[in-house]
């Protein structure tokens, strides 16, 4: 019987029944397993995940097994160097200020604008996940969609 439970996603080392390996955190690339967390960061330029981290697994120890505690490891896609994105203001001020006032009869702080401009990188940032399950490289309104 064979001591390997799979090989690494990456460089096909062997990953031994009970031994640690590293998983996408991403959930369309869980089906693949990688033997370190170099593997996993070069998986991770390849891909260009956002926000994606490598979770340290331990295999199972019998071929099926399923049952395994999870620790994350994070690692950035630039090999360890910091990845600067843009925070800048996504929102247009005097749009959002006249829509509230004329609509609700409110003023707008300015400090909504950061908090609006989160809430639409964490929103594009799904879209775009769900644009890429489907294999497209271009971001359409059906991605905003809950699935």
């Amino acid at each position: 019987m064979s001591n390997v439970w799979r090989t690494c996603g990456n460089c096909k080392k062997e990953i031994p029944l009970g031994g640690l390996y590293q998983k996408c955190s991403v959930s369309s690339c869980k089906k693949h397993a990688f033997c370190s967390v170099n593997c996993w960061s070069l998986h991770d330029e390849v891909m260009g995940h956002k926000s994606a981290w490598a979770e340290e697994e331990k295999a199972p120890t019998t071929k099926n097994e399923s049952d395994r505690p999870r620790r994350r490891i994070v690692a950035g896609s630039s090999g360890g160097k910091p990845v600067n994105y843009p925070m800048d203001i996504l929102i247009v001020a005097s749009k959002l200020k006249d829509y509230v006032k004329q609509k609700h009869g409110m003023n707008t702080s300015a400090n909504v604008m950061e908090q609006l401009s989160h809430i639409v990188r964490y929103a594009v940032d799904g879209a775009v996940d769900n644009a890429r399950a489907e294999g497209r490289k271009t971001l359409m309104d059906r991605d905003f969609q809950n699935k």
